[in-house]
C-alpha cells in the first residue's frame, strides 16, 4: 500500500502505532537551504556497526549531535554526541512547535545516492525509552520509507518529500520496523534527520 498523504492528523498505519506524515514543512528554497549547510557543517563519518561478530563500516555516514554529550548504543557501536549546531538548533525548534514534543538529541544520515539504503528494523534500544517518539526530517533526494508489521508482515510505504516530517510514535516501534530501500535509479544525495529523546539514568 502506498500511502501519499501529508495530512498529519491521518495515521499512516492501519494499527500498532501512529505514524503522521506532514508532508514538506518548508519552502524548496529553504529545504536546499538547508541541506546544503548541513552537508557543510556537520561532522559526518562513516557508520560502524558489529553485526554477528563482524565489524562493518558503511558507506552511508552519520552524525549524532544533542543537549549534552550522550552516550548512544545501536548495532553494537556506540556514539557521543557533539552539540547542537545553530542549524540543528533551528530545525529541532521547528519540529518540536510542529508535533509537540521536546526531543534532546538526533542522529543524522547521509545517504550519498539511491545504491545506500538501511535495511529492516527498529528504534528500539533501551535508551530511547518504551513507546518512545522519532520526528524525522528529510532533504535532498525524495525516496521511498516502509513499514512493516513484524507479526502480520504487511508492508506500508510513503514517499518522503524534501524538507517533509515525518513522525512515528506510540508503539510503533514495538510491533513495526522501518527501512529506506536503495533505489539505485537516484543519482543525487539525501539527509535524513532523526530527532530523539535519550533516556538519562
Amino acid at each position: 500500500m502506498n500511502l501519499f498523504a501529508s495530512e498529519p492528523s491521518v495515521n499512516l498505519l492501519p494499527c500498532d502505532g501512529t505514524v503522521n506524515y506532514y508532508g514538506p514543512i518548508f519552502s524548496e528554497q529553504q529545504a536546499e537551504n538547508y541541506f546544503q549547510a548541513l552537508l557543510d557543517t556537520i561532522a559526518w563519518k562513516n557508520d560502524e556497526a558489529n553485526i554477528f561478530g563482524k565489524h562493518i563500516v558503511t558507506a552511508r555516514k552519520v552524525a549524532w549531535y544533542g543537549d549534552a554529550e550522550y552516550f548512544y548504543t545501536y548495532s553494537g557501536s556506540t556514539k557521543q554526541a557533539r552539540l547542537w549546531t545553530k542549524e540543528l538548533v533551528t530545525l529541532k525548534s521547528s519540529v518540536e512547535k510542529l508535533t509537540a514534543t521536546t526531543f534532546n538529541s538526533c542522529l543524522l544520515n547521509l545517504y550519498h545516492d539511491g545504491n545506500e539504503g538501511m535495511a529492516w528494523h527498529s528504534d528500539d534500544e533501551k535508551a530511547l525509552g518504551k513507546n518512545t517518539s522519532i520526528a524525522s526530517l528529510s532533504f535532498g533526494a525524495e525516496r521511498k520509507f516502509c513499514f512493516k508489521h513484524k507479526q502480520t508482515q504487511q508492508v506500508v510505504s510513503v514517499v518522503l518529500e524534501k524538507g517533509s516530517l515525518l513522525m512515528m510514535k506510540d508503539a510503533t516501534q514495538t510491533h513495526w520496523q522501518h527501512r529506506l530501500p536503495k533505489a539505485t535509479k537516484i543519482k543525487t544525495p539525501r539527509i535524513n534527520l532523526t530527532f530523539r529523546t535519550i533516556v538519562l539514568q
